[in-house]
């Protein structure tokens, strides 16, 4: 967008304008509503179809006086193709306005069509109850599909569940808010990558360099990653930690938010884990975590530490942090949480399949590696 409006001569805020639309309301009341930018008035087509400059051209030779046919002629086009031309894209003012006709045999393009949603309430109730359960439209579509592989009525697409709630005015899945997300997000957004440096927090400590294995390699279970989320002012913070291979989470009540409260908590955790299934620990470089070396005496975990501004050293925990927004809001005082709460959340969290297990749940792989003597690898 930003490589768009410098091309045109435009401000980025105007080029969203002009693509997006806006509704102006001015002091005296009136409404001024500006239509967003047919995307396929603006896309090439085939060439079958007339051009926007081919527009421009009868447009020209029709205010001449020329006819269907000598228009034709000069274009290489049927005389039917203009004579209907003509006849179909009018301006309301009964010209022929060559950018209008343009946007106006657009809009005809498009075909909408009704929501696959909004025509089976079965199914409809099926997504609107697994949405309550915060599970995501990707996870809803493949469940689906399991339960339905040679059913395709019965199936439906993430785009399908996306587009019905970033619309509402279709009024199939949510009124006009809140929207059913885990992020709470009403519409889309692009992606964006901020490019950060340098190092905030420096002790002797291991880095996730020595580690051992690769951040990409999930072949041995036992290695866990740590955070925190806080909530406002840093006055207060849940502990969450993941285990790698099998996404399984275990939430961490903090009274206070500090690197006592974080060794208490750290040791019970991980202490009600066999040997074999709490090898490593690997957390960014925090001040909650001063007491590592006590934790490492009293549970035999090894803890490592990632490098300043890089979370996709331990990308599973930065993954269920964002989901676990949606159970504790930013901005909101994590204190009121008690333990119960804390293991409702986990419960739940664990319990929900993954597109990265193959559908499977995090709490079956995990009771599979604590029934097990040897903790096979799980491939």
């Amino acid at each position: 967008m930003a490589a768009a409006a410098r091309e045109v001569g435009v401000s980025r805020s105007a080029a969203h304008i002009w693509k997006n639309g806006t509704t102006v309301r001015r002091k005296d009341g009136t409404v001024k509503v500006v239509p967003p930018l047919e995307p396929l008035a603006a896309r090439v087509i085939s060439p079958r179809f007339l051009s926007e400059e081919e527009r421009v051209q009868i447009a020209d030779l029709a205010s001449r006086g020329l006819g269907p046919t000598a228009i034709g002629t000069v274009l290489g086009r049927a005389p039917s193709t203009i004579s209907r031309e003509l006849r179909r894209n009018l301006h309301p003012s009964g010209q022929y306005r060559p950018f209008h006709a343009h946007s106006a045999a657009a809009a005809r393009r498009r075909r909408t069509r009704a929501f696959k949603l909004s025509s089976d309430p079965e199914l409809r109730s099926y997504v609107t109850a697994r949405l309550k359960e915060r599970w995501s439209p990707q996870q809803i579509s493949r469940a689906l599909q399991r339960a339905h592989p040679d059913e395709p009525a019965r199936r439906v697409a993430a785009e399908t569940i996306y587009q019905a709630i970033y619309r509402p005015s279709a009024g199939i899945l949510r009124k006009p808010a809140p929207s059913p997300l885990r992020t709470g997000r009403d519409h889309r957004r692009g992606h964006t990558r901020q490019i950060r440096a340098g190092r905030r927090f420096a002790q002797p400590m291991l880095s996730v360099h020595q580690r051992g294995f690769d951040p990409s390699d999930r072949s041995e279970a036992g290695h866990w990653e740590g955070d925190l989320i806080v909530g406002p002012h840093n006055r207060s913070a849940i502990g969450t930690l993941v285990e790698r291979q099998t996404r399984y989470v275990k939430l961490l009540h903090l009274p206070a938010f500090n690197s006592i409260e974080m060794h208490a908590a750290l040791v019970r955790t991980l202490g009600e884990l066999p040997p074999p299934l709490r090898r490593t620990l690997t957390w960014d470089q925090g001040t909650e975590m001063a007491n590592h070396l006590d934790v490492t005496a009293d549970t035999g975990t090894r803890i490592y530490f990632c490098d300043a501004a890089s979370p996709w050293q331990r990308g599973s925990n930065e993954n269920t942090n964002g989901l676990l927004r949606q159970y504790f809001p930013k901005s909101t005082d994590l204190s009121v949480h008690s333990p119960r709460d804390l293991a409702r959340v986990e419960s739940e969290l664990n319990r929900r399949p993954r597109m990265t297990l193959g559908d499977r749940t995090p709490h079956d792989l995990f009771t599979a590696l604590l029934a097990s003597e040897n903790h096979p690898s799980l491939r």
